[in-house]
C-alpha cells in the first residue's frame, strides 16, 4: 500500500518550488517572521535539511555571532543557511530542484518496513513516516513564512495545509489541560474556520482529551481562522497582539480562553 506521506511531500515540494520560481530578486532578501532570517534563509534551511536527509555532509558553521541560533539544532540549521549566503536565486532554485528530486526518488524506493523503522525525529524517536510528516509540516510552514514576507497569501486549503493544522491540533489537549490548567470537567471547543475548517472538542477529565460529541454550551469556545491558528501554534504571531486585534473570538469563560490562546505555541 503506498505511503500517503510520499504524496504529501511531493505536493508540498511542488507548491514550495512554484512559489519561489515566481519571486523577483528583491523578494529573496525580504525579512520573514523568523528572527534573523530572510526569504533566502528559509529556502536555504529547507534545502539543507533535505540534503542532510539525502545523505549529503552538513557544512560547519563559520565563526561569528548568531544570536538566533541558541541550540545545537539552531546551529545546525544556521550552518546550512550560511553555506548558501552567496548563492543566487537561480542557483538556490537549482539546488532545491536537485535535492527534492533525489529525495522523492529515495522515498518512492522505500518499503513499508522502512517507513515503520523508528529513529530520530524532531519530536523524539518515531517511525520514519512520522518524521516525513513533520518535514511536510515544516516546509509548508516556511512556505507560509515566505508568503507573508512577500505579500502572496495562498496554499491554505491544500493537503499539506490540512495536515499541518491536524499536526498542530494534536497538542491542543496538552495546551488546554496542562498549560492553560483548565479545571476538571471543563470543555473547550475550537471552531476552526477558513481554508481548513474543522471543529475540535476537548474534555478535561483525568487527562484532557478530544471527544466526539461537541457540547452545545462549552466552558469556552474559541473561533479562529485556520491560518491564524497555525501562526499562533507555530510561534509566528504574538498571542497578545492576536487577542488585541480580535483574531480569536472567545465565547464563554474569557479568562480561560485568553490563557489557552497565550499557551498555543507548540513549536520551539
Amino acid at each position: 500500500m503506498p505511503e500517503p506521506v510520499i504524496d504529501l511531500l511531493a505536493t508540498e515540494f511542488a507548491a514550495f518550488e512554484e512559489l519561489l520560481a515566481d519571486l523577483d530578486a528583491a523578494d529573496w532578501d525580504r525579512p520573514t517572521d523568523l528572527p534573523g532570517w530572510t526569504v533566502r534563509d528559509c529556502v536555504a534551511h529547507v534545502i539543507g535539511t533535505e540534503r542532510m536527509l539525502a545523505g549529503d555532509t552538513p557544512p560547519e558553521l563559520p565563526p561569528g555571532d548568531y544570536p538566533h541560533a541558541v541550540s545545537p539544532l539552531g546551529e545546525f540549521n544556521e550552518a546550512w543557511v550560511e553555506s548558501y549566503r552567496g548563492s543566487s536565486a537561480d542557483e538556490m532554485l537549482a539546488a532545491l530542484r536537485d535535492v527534492t528530486a533525489r529525495r522523492m526518488d529515495a522515498l518512492r524506493a522505500m518499503t513499508t518496513e522502512d517507513f515503520d523503522e523508528v529513529g530520530f525525529s524532531p519530536v523524539g524517536d518515531a517511525p520514519y513516516r512520522v518524521f516525513m510528516r513533520i518535514r511536510a509540516f515544516d516546509i509548508w510552514t516556511h512556505e507560509q513564512d515566505i508568503r507573508r514576507a512577500v505579500g502572496r497569501p495562498g496554499n491554505l486549503d491544500s493537503a499539506p495545509a490540512h495536515d499541518a493544522l491536524d499536526w498542530l491540533l494534536r497538542s491542543a489537549p496538552m495546551v488546554v489541560g496542562k498549560r492553560a490548567q483548565a479545571p476538571l470537567g471543563s470543555t473547550v471547543v475550537f471552531e476552526i474556520t477558513g481554508g481548513a475548517p474543522r471543529t475540535v472538542a476537548i474534555l478535561v477529565a483525568e487527562r484532557a482529551g478530544v471527544v466526539d460529541d461537541v457540547p452545545a454550551d462549552p466552558t469556552v469556545r474559541l473561533e479562529i481562522d485556520s491560518d491564524d491558528f497555525c501562526r499562533l501554534a507555530s510561534g509566528r504571531t504574538d498571542p497578545e497582539s492576536a487577542l488585541a486585534d480580535g483574531l480569536v473570538g472567545i465565547d464563554g469563560d474569557g479568562s480561560l480562553g485568553q490563557q489557552i490562546v497565550t499557551s498555543l505555541n507548540v513549536v520551539p
